[in-house]
Parts: structure tokens; sequence; C-alpha cells
């Protein structure tokens, strides 16, 4: 890694800017050249016809232009660089990776409108699959010709995968699966569910846990998708209930019983750069959070602060990981603070907008067609679906819990 750079500022707060003095660091040559070599080709290739596009209705949708989008980026080697080029990257380093994401940051492009299926259900697949589930499975939802959804949380079990409930009973070339899934985001519009299931009852807790591949289009599988605190039409959780579902038994992914183990390298996928997305969203709010009080500049200014102190302990672990060392529990810190940043600097937009705030749809940013209305949209919006970055991947009493007993070494109550 080479020296910060000092990218500017306004002339007075709460113009649309980058923070004034924005630390961002710069590389050796070739991840630069590799840099400058993606970001020529979003420019030459970004899709026309912004207002025009079709929008996603969930995260399992994908439009069918944003398909072709996703496809194209497989065949380039630009959709997951550190994959190899059959799977759609080109062997990039951490590093590099690093700074693909930082390109599509930078124009506020949303990187797979099926993130679970992208950053989750295909890279474990590539971990824990069969060859012919790779092909079968993973690279059609890479090339975004299928879309994934991840059948982990149940009613009684939502951050403790390892209360499932959800059976799958093995019966010769085949499991049969009887039970629930809540929360699953997509469901409805998803080719198949990665789905962790219970195979071995009179097992201890966290094992005789199965992963196993259930297409949508099965038998008994029912999927029931339902509005959240957004609206009644915000569909994109769902409950999904398997009645006698029959599921081939060459679907098992991973070993029989190892279900665990799948669930950590699962949520690892999108631990080492996670933090990153978080500080997107905080650069975000820096551009589209407009303080006009001395109470709203004081709170811009602790946005500000926030922003340099999570890119300042994500370049510090992204340094550690470039070298090879692992620190997970450092990795908690990380997701701990950038998603209550986030959640604490959403309010105080939201409060600082005043009743204008909550106007609902509303917009804060400009219509961006390569992100999620999500990131653009009015005040309560963009607060009330923050929580959401405190609980997936992780859920902040969890990460309090890890950082306790890892990082401080305080004894288990």
């Amino acid at each position: 890694m080479a020296k910060p750079v000092d990218e500017g500022g306004p002339d007075e707060l709460g113009a649309r800017h980058r923070p004034r003095s924005a630390v961002r660091l710069t590389f050796d040559p070739a991840v630069e050249a590799f840099r400058a070599e993606f970001a020529a080709f979003l420019d030459a290739h970004l899709p026309e016809g912004a207002e025009e596009l079709e929008r996603p209705r969930s995260t399992a949708h994908i439009p069918e232009w944003a398909r072709r989008w996703q496809r194209l980026l497989f065949d380039e080697g630009w959709l997951l660089p550190g994959n190899p080029p059959e799977f759609g990257g080109r062997d990039a380093s951490l590093l590099q990776q690093y700074v693909h994401l930082e390109e599509l940051a930078r124009r506020r492009i949303y990187h797979s409108f099926n993130p679970q299926g992208l950053g989750i259900i295909a890279a474990s697949l590539l971990s824990f699959g069969t060859e012919e589930q790779k092909h079968r499975w993973a690279v059609p939802v890479l090339r975004a010709e299928k879309t994934a959804a991840l059948g982990m949380s149940e009613p009684g079990a939502g951050s403790d995968l390892a209360s499932l409930r959800t059976r799958a009973e093995p019966r010769g070339d085949r499991f049969v699966v009887n039970g629930q899934k809540v929360w699953t985001s997509g469901a409805h519009d998803a080719d198949f569910i990665l789905t962790f299931v219970r195979t071995d009852p009179d097992a201890p807790k966290h094992k005789g846990i199965s992963v196993l591949i259930v297409p949508t289009d099965l038998p008994g599988v029912t999927r029931r998708p339902f509005g959240s605190l957004i609206g009644r039409g915000d569909l994109d959780f769902n409950e999904v209930f398997f009645e006698n579902v029959e599921v081939p038994a060459e679907n098992l992914v991973g070993e029989l019983n190892q279900g665990w183990t799948v669930a950590n390298g699962s949520l690892g996928h999108e631990r080492t750069l996670l933090w990153l997305s978080f500080a997107e969203r905080l650069e975000d709010l820096t551009q589209d959070f407009r303080p006009s009080t001395v109470l709203a500049r004081d709170r811009y200014a602790t946005l500000v602060m926030d922003l340099h102190a999570l890119r300042l302990m994500g370049s510090t672990a992204l340094a550690r990981a470039a070298r090879g060392e692992q620190d997970v529990a450092a990795l908690s810190v990380l997701k701990l603070f950038g998603s209550e940043a986030v959640q604490n600097a959403t309010e105080q937009a939201l409060d600082a907008a005043g009743p204008a705030a909550l106007a609902h749809p509303a917009r804060t940013a400009p219509f961006n067609p390569m992100t999620l209305e999500d990131f653009y949209a009015g005040w309560f919006e963009r607060y009330a679906r923050s929580f959401s970055g405190t609980i997936a991947g992780g859920a902040s009493d969890i990460q309090r819990t890890i950082i306790a007993e890892r990082v401080l070494g305080l004894p288990r109550s």
C-alpha cells in the first residue's frame, strides 16, 4: 500500500461532496493499473437508457438488462475478479479485489441484484460443492441465468442457526424435507434455495446439520412473500414451507451432517471486505445529508469522523489480510462499528429533515439505475432499512459477544 490521498472537499458543509481531506488509499502500480483497466471497462460498457430500465422486484429478481450486464461482467472476468476465469474472475489479488469494489462504489453501482446468490450461495458452492454442482448451480447464478435464496433462519432459529428444526430424512437416492424457513429474502423469485436442514436429530446442537440445494419448483415447496416495515407492497421477505419435498441426494452440498462448516464458510465469504459496504453507505450519506442547523452540523461531523475511523480500521484489516494474516475477531469490530455507524447517521439525517423525512416514496439522492432504490429513497425508508445491516451477516449482539470473548478476553457468563 502507498500513501493516502486528499480528495478535497466543499466550500461549505452540506453540499453534495466527499468530505474534506477524505483519506483514500493508493496502491502499487500493478494494482492501480488493474483499477484503471476496470474503470475504463465501466466507462465503455455501462447500460444506456437509464430512465427506462426495469427495476428489480426483490433480491432474487434480476431484470433482463441487469442479467445481460452481469453476464458481461462474468464473461470479461470483472464479476468476481478473485475467482479463476471459468468462474467470472481473473485470479486477482485481495488488493485488486478491493479496488474493484471501490470503483463500483464510486459510481454507486450495486454489485448484483441477487446479492446473496452472488456473494454467499455461489461462493459456498464453489468452496464446498462438487464439480457438477459448481457448473450446474453456481455458474448459472454467477451468469445471472438463475437466482438463489438462502434458507437459514426459522421461527425460533434466527441468529441461532444451530436451533433449526427443518428436517431432511435420507431415503435412498433422495432426502425428504419437512419444515419452515422465514425471512428468506427473495425466495418467491428464486430458482433454488440453499437450505440448511437437520439430518441427525440425535446429534449435539451444532452437529447433524446438512445443506441441500432445493429447487423452488419441486412439489411441496410453498413460498409466501410478506411486506416489511416499508410497506405491504415491499415484497422481499418470505415464509417458505417444505412438505414432504423430495430432494435428490446429489443436491447435498458438502458432507452429510457437516453443514455447520458450510455455514461458517458461507458467511465467511462476505466478512473480509464487508466493512467496505458500510463505508460506502457512510460516504453516500456525506453527499446526501445536508445539515442546516448547528446541531445537525455537529451530527454531520460525527458521520465524517465515523467514516474516517471505519476506513482506517478497515484498511488496517485489509493490510493484514493481504499479508495472509487471519483476524476473524477484528472483523467483528468492523461489522459492529460499521453497521451501527450507518444506522446512527441515517437516524440523524432523518431527524434533521423533520416531518418531510416521512414522505414516502421520496428521493434523497439522484436516480441511479445501477443501484438499489433503497440507497436513494426517502429518509424514513433509508433509516428503516439500516436495521438490516445490524442483523444480516451476524447480529450486533453476536458481534459484541465475539469481541468480548476473543478481543477483550472476557470470561463467558
